[in-house]
């Protein structure tokens, strides 16, 4: 993060009303996985410090994730882009099992129809009447990928009227193109969200 990013806003004040989610952080999408992100194993420490911090604050935690059908229409061998990946009910879509996800994390699968595409945590799901009714006005949004599954979602939340937090130092992107990651940044930042990292919490 440049010091032009971080000059309009030096610490954060976690309060009622704040939600973490944790985007898609799921073992195909890390060394090993079908469809590796570059560096993700990068994001788990800064993400598990993330959800300590919500947890010593009795702040809640939403983890999405895909989960998708067996011929799901994004995979290759349906004509989609993607390799097969995070099939529901397979270890390539259970969480990384270093993250640390609470016992009372709010678990959103997403993408489950098989001929539909969702990059978005919101799409097709129930995330957003989830959100209102327990009062969340403020989302504070990392996870995997950051120009794919991260990208759409903080768009729609946005769209939604959340004011939301992106999570700088718990991002990782696939990059198919060498600038995607950074473009998707760009163009979170200039529809409001805002880039933070983990010091700038406020313990």
């Amino acid at each position: 993060m440049t010091s032009k990013e971080t000059s309009s806003r030096k610490h954060l004040d976690l309060k009622t009303g704040d939600a973490l989610v944790a985007v898609d952080v799921q073992n195909d999408f890390f060394s090993g996985g079908s469809l590796t992100v570059p560096g993700a194993e990068e994001i788990l420490p800064v993400m598990n410090r993330y959800i300590e911090i919500f947890q010593s604050k009795g702040l809640p935690v939403y983890a999405t994730r895909d989960w998708h059908p067996e011929r799901h229409c994004s995979f290759k061998s349906q004509g989609g882009p993607w390799p097969v990946h995070c099939v529901e009910g397979s270890k390539g879509a259970q969480f990384h099992p270093d993250l640390y996800l609470p016992d009372y994390v709010v678990v959103i699968s997403a993408a489950t129809e098989l001929d539909k595409e969702a990059y978005s945590g919101f799409e097709g799901t129930d995330l957003n009447e989830r959100f209102l009714a327990a009062g969340i006005r403020r989302l504070l949004i990392g996870g995997l990928a950051t120009d794919y599954c991260v990208l759409n979602t903080v768009k729609d939340a946005l769209k939604y009227g959340y004011e939301v937090f992106l999570l700088i130092d718990a991002i990782r992107a696939v990059n198919v193109r060498p600038e995607d990651g950074q473009n998707a940044i760009d163009e979170m930042t200039r529809m409001g969200a805002v880039p933070v990292v983990f010091n700038m919490l406020s313990e």
